[in-house]
């Protein structure tokens, strides 16, 4: 990567973005962590600027859960910056209850998928622009036990935690596989990762059981440095140059479930997404093709 070359990290404030941030900021590039905290948020940049000698990182502020955050954060970034070569959508929510937005939108589904959604297509013309630039989302293998009703992507008929979490999980990846396809022949790549069981403080603030779990777990979890080895090297490496539509696991390709190449749901999705956040693509995307190509030997 060259030193003039910028990267966005969503929920990087501490555990996997902030892990992954440092790595872009050794790498060399320019970094914009976001996060909802600016307190963490300064503890975050002064960690970084601790440890990487003359690190370029700058913080954000922007609840993802909330769209209109995403559009001043997207706003933000566009007027500071004149090109944008890699964004790496992290921030996630796991909420024990299901929870509104101001907006009336469930909050695991706003941060986890629509949050990514918008800011993307927000910055997809900068992104562009800065063509070969790489888009990675952060999924997860808990989509494997989910199954998505387009009909119901709030979780009205039924909400559980670590469930409602999964289906945002598919999501990432229909998203992702979706993207890729529209993007095909414009330099910009869009990959997914698994990042295995991390030890953060993901999940903590739901407080009672789900804290005391992951408490008891956490010696059992992959440590953040480590589980970032692979946004970083889907963000950076010539080895994954061009690559795109794909999901990884330590850096290497890695197998979705079968539920994950169900176009129809996926375009469902992107359909009723559009709808949600208000920002249609059409403008920016580069014309579809009719069907997502996929490389026969990467499906189930």
């Amino acid at each position: 990567m060259i030193n003039n070359t910028v990267g966005v990290v969503t929920g990087a404030t501490g555990g996997l973005g902030l892990e992954t941030a440092r790595g872009l900021a050794k790498a060399g590039l320019r970094v914009v962590l976001v996060g909802r905290n600016a307190e963490k948020g300064e503890r975050a940049l002064n960690s970084i600027r601790g440890s990487v000698a003359d690190a370029d990182v700058t913080f954000l502020r922007a609840d993802l859960s909330d769209m209109d955050d995403v559009r001043a954060l997207a706003g933000a970034i566009n007027n500071r910056f004149d090109r944008l070569d890699v964004l790496v959508n992290n921030a996630g929510a796991i909420m024990a209850k299901r929870q509104l937005t101001k907006a009336g939108l469930e909050v695991t589904f706003a941060t986890n998928h629509l949050s990514h959604f918008l800011l993307t297509g927000l910055l997809l013309d900068l992104i562009k622009a800065s063509a070969p630039a790489r888009i990675i989302n952060v999924s997860s293998d808990a989509h494997k036990i989910a199954k998505l009703d387009p009909e119901d992507l709030q979780s009205e008929k039924r909400y559980t935690s670590f469930g409602t979490y999964g289906v945002t999980k598919l999501e990432n990846l229909y998203f992702t596989y979706e993207l890729a396809r529209r993007l095909e022949g414009s330099n910009v790549t869009v990959n997914a990762l698994h990042p295995g069981a991390v030890a953060s403080n993901f999940a903590m603030n739901n407080g009672g059981i789900s804290s005391l779990a992951m408490n008891v777990l956490r010696p059992l979890f992959m440590k953040p440095e480590k589980a970032a080895e692979t946004p970083i090297w889907l963000s950076t490496s010539p080895e994954v140059e061009g690559v795109t539509g794909k999901y990884f696991y330590k850096m290497r390709e890695h197998k979705p479930s079968r539920q994950a190449f169900d176009d129809a749901k996926g375009r469902a999705l992107w359909d009723k997404s559009d709808q949600l956040t208000g920002y249609p693509y059409a403008a920016t995307l580069l014309p579809a093709s009719l069907s997502r190509p996929v490389d026969s030997a990467a499906q189930p």
